[in-house]
């Protein structure tokens, strides 16, 4: 009976490195929970996106995010609209570069635990969507209130998508992405 019980004690403990080195990558999604709280504070209406804006609701707390979901050939996220350029709801200059992009420019934020301190600065993105693929360089972090597998989009990217202004998915989407 006790080589019958240390194979099984061996089995038991392969089982166990295996769920330690192997679990983790599957359920990161859900181990990806709010690091702190902000509060939103109130900002002039003609400085916000009326599309989607938490800075406009003063007093209002927001979740805020470090980790990320890994990326994959197909990491699902929400795309999000951003404008980039000076004087646009993005704020200031892009982190990476620090400066300001045209909105006929394909670029993207990525939520913060994607962005990984900056090492994707520069980097191109492939973005999956509406039945279309398109490519855009990342220069920015996302407002970690947004969510933690959130890709902020310059307009050119949902015109690459095939999606306007006027369509209701515009704004807000499902989509999967992947390092180019």
């Amino acid at each position: 009976m006790s080589k019958f019980m240390s194979h099984f004690g061996l089995t038991l403990l392969i089982i166990a490195v295996l769920t330690t080195y192997f679990l983790p990558t599957t359920t990161h999604a859900q181990t990806c929970k709010p690091s702190g709280t902000l509060i939103g504070k109130k900002v002039p209406r003609s400085k916000c996106d009326p599309n989607d804006d938490p800075c406009c609701k003063a007093g209002q707390p927001y979740k805020t995010y470090k980790c990320s979901p890994p990326v994959t050939g197909q990491t699902k996220a929400i795309l999000t609209r951003n404008d980039f350029s000076e004087g646009g709801d993005g704020g200031g200059p892009s982190e990476c570069d620090n400066k300001y992009h045209s909105n006929n420019t394909p670029v993207v934020a990525l939520s913060t635990g994607w962005y990984k301190g900056g090492s994707r600065c520069g980097q191109e993105i492939i973005i999956h969507g509406n039945g279309r693929t398109t490519r855009a360089k990342v220069v920015d972090e996302c407002d970690s209130t947004m969510g933690y597998n959130i890709v902020d989009a310059s307009d050119a990217v949902w015109k690459a998508l095939g999606v306007s202004p006027n369509n209701p998915k515009y704004g807000e989407m499902q989509i999967t992405w992947s390092d180019a």
